[in-house]
């Protein structure tokens, strides 16, 4: 009886996780859908730095892009970054994610270069790397572990190119500041130890 009730938790667990990854992902599309019909309306939420009006854009700037192709670079990592974190527990990577995009839009409005407008997902993705990355360390899980070292193999070379400041066009203050609120937030948010039999990631 135990063991059907663990593999059933472990089950809707694993559901629940790919239900918000995936629909996080497709509110990404249809909110450009959206910006498209709206002749670029949406545009309007990236956040333009150091302009006090634009802190009401912190949070709203992580769900807008610039283009489909923009949302269409963001959306597998998104999907599979934020699976993962999802897995530890829904409260927890909701308040995960809400910690990085508000570090992220808050570090964006103060450092960003002047006049420039940022805005997408990336902060977030960057953020959650950087979760993955460490929390098992920092809980002394195997199976996170395991994870934060295949999500480094995978990602970690993408990753250190969207730091690089060379690039035209993309927010690599962003992406520090992202990376570094999703590792302060493994540490800030890491799961105590429990009695519990049943194994997370």
């Amino acid at each position: 009886m135990t063991d059907s009730r663990l593999m059933w938790s472990r089950g809707d667990r694993v559901r629940a996780a790919a239900v918000i990854a995936a629909g996080w992902v497709a509110l990404l599309w249809l909110l450009e859908v959206a910006d498209v019909l709206s002749g670029h309306a949406l545009d309007g939420f990236g956040i333009v730095p150091r302009t006090p009006s634009e802190l009401v854009d912190v949070v709203p700037a992580a769900f807008v892009h610039f283009g489909f192709s923009h949302v269409a670079a963001n959306s597998v990592a998104l999907l599979v970054l934020g699976f993962l974190a999802a897995l530890g527990g829904i409260r927890r990577f909701l308040a995960v994610c809400a910690l990085i995009v508000v570090a992220d839009g808050l570090g964006v409005w103060l450092v960003s270069p002047a006049g420039s407008n940022t805005a997408g997902a990336s902060g977030v993705i960057f953020g959650l790397f950087g979760f993955l990355l460490v929390s098992g360390f920092v809980e002394r899980r195997p199976l996170g572990i395991l994870a934060g070292v295949l999500v480094g193999a995978v990602w970690g070379g993408s990753i250190l190119a969207g730091l690089a400041p060379t690039q035209s066009g993309v927010s690599w203050q962003g992406h520090l500041i992202g990376l570094a609120a999703g590792i302060a937030a493994a540490f800030l948010l890491r799961r105590r130890p429990s009695k519990s039999l049943e194994p997370v990631l």
